[in-house]
């Protein structure tokens, strides 16, 4: 069994991607070609946004919207600190800070409370300006975005919408990708929506911030390509992995549904066992991971050890909040500040998800977990 099986998806594209490829190879338009400019048209077309410029990975992706905001030293944005490092990290690249706020024990995603407090903590303090939020639609679930923007309208703040885990997800009649001002995603191959390597992109609506964001990409070019008119990365995407995405794409939709029926057969078979995911009316999970939460640590790790034993693969996102993390201990932040993401990281588990699971894998998974209780 595994966790996200690829091999599944692949058997069912791999004549096109081959003939993508030899398409690739034979016009030797390896950086930039077309297959470039028709997926962005179609990732612009899924997630209703005016526009969408590919990259050359998610973590890039947060970085050049932070760098088109102008965002620097002496800034303070605003992180969930239950995440992948690399939403606080693209932060810290750029040069300002990274300002951690807990997360909401149903949902996993940002805590409004928590948010609003240390918006507070940090105009009171007076050392660093707040500028932006990045909410994180971990694990498929989008964040709460109207709460969300009606603080940051309210302190004068941008919002970049952190869908790399969230990308195919909906709020409220909205798709991931267009939820806050400007939004990030990732084409990590274990994403949701995965090419074969690394890739990113970015999506707006305001078309000078693309226009800025385009000349970003390529080393902060201008009209001629020897013009560099700021400084810039570079940020592209190679067009093979354009060719991957633009044969995945064509399987998105039935897949979300494909996850959303294996992520309610997970809930009917260990809701009276487990603390099972939250999903909030008017929200759908895209399920970039189904994550249970258990009563304590011990609990936690007797399951994980059980389900390894049976050769069932079982992951923790995440072992340790990024604010207690090694490269952040000059941040000052103690064991105990933001307690529900330190009981998370006790208490959560991950369990195989993908849309090609059998029921048989299904009843396998839950049929240990249970054992092992």
């Amino acid at each position: 069994m595994q966790f996200i099986d690829l091999g599944r998806q692949h058997a069912l594209i791999a004549d096109e991607v081959r003939t993508g490829i030899d398409a690739v190879l034979n016009s030797q338009k390896f950086i930039m070609g077309p297959q470039v400019s028709e997926l962005e048209e179609q990732l612009a077309a899924f997630a209703q946004t005016c526009h969408v410029l590919t990259c050359s990975n998610g973590t890039d992706a947060l970085i050049l919207l932070l760098m088109a905001y102008g965002v620097g030293p002496g800034d303070a944005v605003f992180v969930p600190t239950f995440t992948f490092f690399a939403s606080a990290e693209c932060v810290s690249i750029v040069g300002a800070t990274p300002v951690f706020v807990d997360v909401q024990p149903d949902t996993f995603n940002i805590s409004v409370d928590s948010l609003t407090q240390a918006i507070n903590r940090v105009k009171a303090e007076g050392v660093l300006r707040p500028r932006g939020i990045i909410p994180v639609d971990l694990f498929g679930l989008p964040a709460d975005y109207d709460a969300i923007s009606a603080v940051a309208k309210e302190h004068g703040l941008f919002v970049l919408e952190d869908a790399a885990q969230g990308f195919g997800g909906e709020y409220r009649g909205r798709r991931a990708g267009s939820l806050g001002d400007v939004a990030a995603t990732s084409f990590f191959p274990a994403k949701p929506l995965g090419c074969y390597g690394d890739g990113g992109a970015v999506f707006m609506d305001d078309d000078e911030l693309f226009e800025r964001c385009k000349s970003i990409r390529v080393h902060g070019q201008g009209t001629d390509r020897y013009d560099n008119v700021r400084l810039g990365m570079n940020g592209r995407l190679d067009t093979i992995q354009a060719v991957v995405l633009l044969a995945k794409l064509k399987l998105f939709a039935d897949e979300i549904e494909a996850r959303n029926a294996h992520a309610a057969d997970y809930t009917e078979r260990l809701a009276d066992v487990l603390t099972v995911p939250t999903v909030p009316s008017e929200l759908r999970s895209v399920w970039a991971q189904y994550t249970l939460t258990a009563a304590d640590e011990a609990q936690r790790n007797a399951i994980v050890g059980h389900l390894r034993e049976q050769n069932i693969p079982v992951t923790i996102y995440y072992p340790k909040p990024v604010h207690l993390s090694t490269a952040y201990r000059l941040l000052g932040y103690e064991p105990g500040s933001l307690p529900t993401s330190e009981q998370l990281s006790r208490t959560v588990f991950s369990i195989p998800m993908h849309p090609y699971l059998t029921n048989g894998e299904i009843e396998a998974v839950t049929q240990a977990i249970r054992e092992a209780l």
